[in-house]
């Protein structure tokens, strides 16, 4: 941390009624409070909105500037002033953290609990482990098999060969993480599993289509939160940091597809563009979508308890759009958008009574929607036109166009249905509350 300006304050004082906390302690839990915060997948407003009424609770005045890589926080009040940064990557998603990192901030704005208890509260928090490695696995594996039936799998080998591979590339991403902080080194190397994995299935006639095999365990890989944070960001016009979110999710996203692609091809396969899904039940489409929900929560730390409630809503959500597709004949991103709305507008109130972040929360509740398949039968078939070179077929450059514009279309969507709802509510109760007054 650099600290730009010296404290007036004694560290020594203790809040009681009336009272102002001291500034430089103060200024150090906002900092470890919203370090916690920003790493973990909280919404950048919901961070500034909390840390500047902790601030004004304490008796002082803040100004938070949040970018990617930092988080500067200055104080003042009557007597003097403080800044200071604290280096920080908003690069993951733990909604226990999250949840129990604001609790504890509006405990210490009430004042129910002093700064040093919080203080000693923070660092039990940020050294709270992540779910068990069977749970991460396990979830892995059924996530990756719910995907593929939502997408029309229904051979019972299959899908036993997807889950193994995803839970395969679960424990996998776990170890690769003791091995140092490269933020892409886990998707590529699950992908890249997956991929290899994949193409050794079909040279051993496991299965007639690799895809199926390979797509489904790199699908629960796709970082939707920081893509949706991102969005949030560019929507409030924070740009600079919108954009950061927007590339690092890209970026990520560009791995996995690499490494999938380049796991198939070290098998002497590869992934063609073009394809559609089968229709599923409705029976078997809404509960593997409940299965999908569970596992990205397990990814996100979210505990048993709170689970219901984001598979709920998928659920609902997820039957809305089978409806809106098969029985309306509405295209899939229509039926993203309607689904996405669906959550948008359910569990935009309901993160704020779970003080869990939104992007997280809302994001595992659509993660069936994410058109994972679309991009990376478009990175297969990117790799065969550089292969074919001149020679390549115009219908083989047709079917890229057609997956790239699918998956933007659904993107949008997504993006569309979850961001409105999220910047719109508030407005919309802020509005219904001054026409009271």
């Amino acid at each position: 941390m650099d600290s730009n300006v010296k404290d007036n304050h004694s560290l020594g004082a203790v809040r009681g009624p009336g009272q102002s906390l001291p500034l430089a302690a103060t200024l150090d839990f906002i900092l470890q409070a919203g370090k916690l915060l920003f790493a973990n997948g909280q919404t950048t407003e919901k961070i500034v909105v909390a840390l500047t009424e902790l601030a004004t609770a304490s008796g002082f005045k803040a100004t938070l500037f949040v970018e990617w890589g930092a988080l500067r926080v200055h104080l003042q009040d009557g007597f003097g002033s403080h800044s200071e940064t604290i280096s920080v990557e908003p690069a993951g998603v733990d909604m226990t953290k999250v949840r129990t990192t604001m609790e504890l901030i509006q405990q210490v704005g009430e004042a129910t609990k002093d700064l040093a208890a919080a203080r000693s509260a923070l660092q039990r928090i940020s050294a709270c482990p992540p779910v068990s490695l069977m749970r991460f696995a396990l979830l892995a594996a059924a996530g990756a098999a719910a995907l593929g039936v939502i997408f029309g799998v229904d051979h019972p080998v299959t899908l036993i060969l997807i889950a193994l591979i995803a839970g395969a590339g679960a424990c996998l991403r776990r170890w690769l993480a003791t091995l140092g902080h490269n933020l892409f080194i886990q998707p590529f190397g699950a992908a890249l599993s997956a991929g290899i994995a994949g193409a050794i299935a079909v040279r051993l006639n496991l299965s007639s289509d690799q895809s199926l095999i390979a797509v489904f365990p790199c699908m629960i890989l796709v970082p939707g939160p920081h893509f949706l944070n991102g969005a949030l960001d560019l929507a409030r016009a924070r740009i600079p940091l919108g954009i950061s979110r927007t590339v690092y999710a890209t970026v990520v996203t560009l791995t996995i597809s690499t490494g999938l692609v380049l796991g198939l091809a070290f098998g002497g396969a590869g992934l063609s563009p073009g394809g559609t899904s089968a229709v599923v039940p409705l029976g078997y489409d809404v509960l593997a979508a409940g299965v999908a929900v569970a596992a990205y929560g397990t990814f996100f730390n979210m505990s048993w308890s709170r689970l219901p409630i984001p598979i709920a809503v998928g659920m609902f959500a997820h039957g809305c759009r089978w409806s809106a597709i098969t029985l309306a004949g509405v295209n899939p991103a229509t039926g993203a958008l309607i689904a996405c709305l669906i959550v948008g507008i359910i569990m935009t109130p309901v993160a704020d009574r779970l003080r869990s972040p939104f992007a997280g929360i809302a994001f595992a509740s659509v993660v069936s929607l994410i058109p994972g398949s679309y991009l990376f039968r478009m990175a297969g078939g990117m790799a065969s036109l550089l292969a074919a070179g001149t020679k390549a077929s115009p219908e083989l450059f047709f079917q890229v166009m057609s997956d790239a514009t699918g998956a933007i279309l659904i993107v949008v969507a997504m993006t569309f249905g979850l961001v409105v709802p999220k910047i719109g509510w508030p407005m919309v109760f802020r509005k219904k509350d001054t026409e009271a007054a």
